[in-house]
């Protein structure tokens, strides 16, 4: 029998007005909606979270963050016969892939960088503090780019947070660089590591003047 206090069926949720509702365990809804869906938590759930897992409110979409419930409680859910071994390997992989931080914390296992989509751009990003990334692309297609050149705008790289986002400065530049090396680029693209030709801002590119 569980220590926790059922809750009632959700109707409305971040995501719009719930749909479907399926009760995983006492507390532990799984929803949709005509949007989106996820997990929602009773206050009781959301406060027995482990730490490391525990998001600021008690909904947890479907795309990334599910899994942090589901991990949660995972032994629980499991034992009920809500949780099969593929859901519980699904979800693990789900967090060390988009919750590195969380899941070393939660585990002890180190995630490698390479299983981690978040780890590899934010080791990237730091990398490139003090440098410049591109942050858009125009192809050829646009009247100011050459044929065979990919045209640019790169910012200076000022921080990086836990989720792998960069900060920039203010310091923003234009370039071209050779269409064939821009197609090979990874997750973040270091103006400086690249063959590139620094050029003044196309007047479609620049910010429009107010006249008052």
């Amino acid at each position: 029998m569980s220590r926790f206090a059922p809750s009632p069926r959700p109707s409305g949720s971040l995501w719009g007005a719930v749909q479907q509702a399926e009760c995983l365990a006492p507390g532990i809804w799984q929803v949709m909606t005509a949007s989106h869906g996820g997990i929602l938590l009773s206050e009781e759930r959301q406060a027995a979270m482990p730490e490391a897992l525990t998001l600021p409110g008690p909904a947890y979409e479907e795309d990334c963050d599910w899994a942090l419930a589901i991990l949660g409680f995972a032994d629980e859910l499991s034992a009920a016969g809500a949780l099969s071994p593929g859901m519980l390997q699904l979800a693990r992989d789900t967090v060390r892939c988009w919750h590195p931080d969380r899941y070393e914390r939660h585990t002890g296992e180190a995630v490698p960088e390479e299983i981690s989509p978040v780890l590899r751009r934010r080791n990237a990003c730091l990398a490139a503090v003090g440098r410049h990334c591109v942050t858009s692309a125009w192809g050829d297609w646009a009247d100011w780019v050459p044929e065979g050149k990919t045209g640019v705008v790169a910012r200076k790289v000022a921080g990086v947070d836990h989720l792998g986002r960069a900060s920039y400065t203010d310091d923003e530049i234009c370039a071209l660089v050779p269409a064939e090396i821009y197609r090979t680029r990874s997750d973040v693209f270091v103006l400086e590591d690249h063959p590139h030709e620094i050029i003044a801002f196309p007047d479609s590119l620049r910010p429009k003047q107010v006249t008052l």
